[in-house]
């Protein structure tokens, strides 16, 4: 193949810092030099002139139910997937997200009804789909996020089916039982019910005792499918830790993330066992959880989380780290990790993706900084190649 790039003029963001004054040499999709500008590259090289912009490694989202969106725009609307899937990709580069972990979810029931998206048919055919991209034309990386609740003991088989056919690159096991977790407060339960369904009161207690009373995968299964995992070098995740007994209880499995951590100090607690924890970056830009739970900008600023995830608006993944570093003065190599060399670290995937070093993948963005601060892909480049330009014009 022998392709060379050359990114020229930028400044580039390393793990620790911002080099100016240097080359980024891009040959046969991996990233070959980080070079003084005065050297010569040779003339077989592409040239990409910053012209002043910052240029980072490619985000990689690691939780985000963006696809399921995707296909099915309303509830009842189901589009063609393959459609789907073209189209997410398409908008996703322009965030700068060459990397992503689709989200599906892995429910038997739900009380705020069971999307037809969320069916084990078109679950099955999303996974497929996904799976068949990689050899097929695409854009970005593509990956599997395996969100398994535990009381869905229907599907326990339909999972490690996956795991063993090497289709799940991350697995979270989900716990939304009213009174405990995302929703330990019933109060903010019961608003959020009422907004999906027309029910009374004496309906929703109705509810919250059936929904408590289910019968819930054992202690023993999860960690069996969490050794089934890690032996296929899967990492896994909890969901919505919300007390320090529970992250003993889920790092015993070896659980290695706690996604969206419930309040500062379970944050905290879980940076210090030595988790990694997840936030959501519309968190950031909305100032705070809609849930009423942790404040990412404040659990950030805490050093209590180290990863940022789009989870339902994948612009937020640009965004967010800018705004920390813009609003609170925070280091940008720091936000930028956040992003990139955090997340493919807590998947497993670092050795080869996540930040500007010789031998890595060359998933590269030149991101300009408009007048008003919003930051914008100029350029993306994935494997070596550049596969998105977007321009604004005065």
């Amino acid at each position: 193949m022998n392709h060379a790039t050359i990114l020229t003029n930028g400044r580039i963001v390393t793990p620790d810092a911002i080099l100016e004054g240097y080359d980024l040499v891009i040959r046969d999709g991996a990233i070959k030099a980080l070079q003084r500008t005065a050297t010569t590259s040779g003339s077989d090289a592409e040239g990409i002139d910053a012209a002043g912009a910052y240029i980072l490694p490619g985000l990689i989202d690691i939780h985000a139910d963006y696809i399921e969106h995707m296909a099915a725009p309303r509830p009842t609307s189901i589009v063609d997937f393959r459609l789907a899937l073209r189209e997410a990709e398409r908008e996703l580069i322009t965030h700068g997200i060459t990397t992503m972990f689709h989200s599906l979810s892995l429910y038997d029931f739900t009380e705020f009804g069971s999307p037809r998206i969320r069916s084990p048919e078109n679950t099955r055919r999303l996974i497929d789909l996904i799976a068949g991209f990689h050899t097929d034309h695409h854009i970005l990386h593509h990956r599997f996020h395996a969100r398994f609740e535990i009381d869905n003991l229907s599907r326990i088989e339909e999972l490690e089916e996956y795991i063993r056919e090497g289709r799940v690159h991350l697995i979270s096991f989900m716990d939304h039982t009213p009174g405990q977790g995302q929703y330990r407060n019933l109060e903010i339960y019961r608003k959020t019910l009422k907004g999906y369904r027309n029910v009374s009161d004496e309906e929703v207690d109705r509810i919250i005792a059936h929904s408590q009373g289910r019968e819930k995968l054992t202690v023993e299964a999860i960690g069996r499918l969490t050794a089934l995992a890690r032996d296929h070098g899967i990492a896994v995740a909890s969901h919505d830790d919300d007390s320090l007994e529970k992250l003993v209880l889920v790092q015993s499995f070896g659980t290695t993330i706690s996604e969206f951590p419930i309040t500062l100090d379970v944050a905290k607690t879980a940076r210090e066992k030595g988790l990694h924890t997840v936030a959501g970056a519309p968190n950031v830009l909305m100032g705070g959880s809609h849930s009423g739970n942790l404040s990412a900008a404040e659990a950030i600023l805490a050093h209590a989380v180290d990863i940022l995830c789009s989870d339902y608006y994948p612009a937020a993944m640009l965004h967010a780290p800018f705004q920390m570093h813009y609003r609170y003065g925070l280091p940008l190599p720091e936000m930028v990790r956040l992003v990139t060399a955090n997340p493919a670290r807590a998947v497993l995937i670092d050795d080869r993706t996540g930040s500007l070093e010789t031998g890595k993948r060359a998933d590269v963005l030149v991101v300009n900084v408009l007048e008003d601060r919003t930051p914008a892909v100029a350029h993306a480049v994935v494997n070596g190649e550049i596969v998105y330009r977007g321009i604004y014009r005065r």
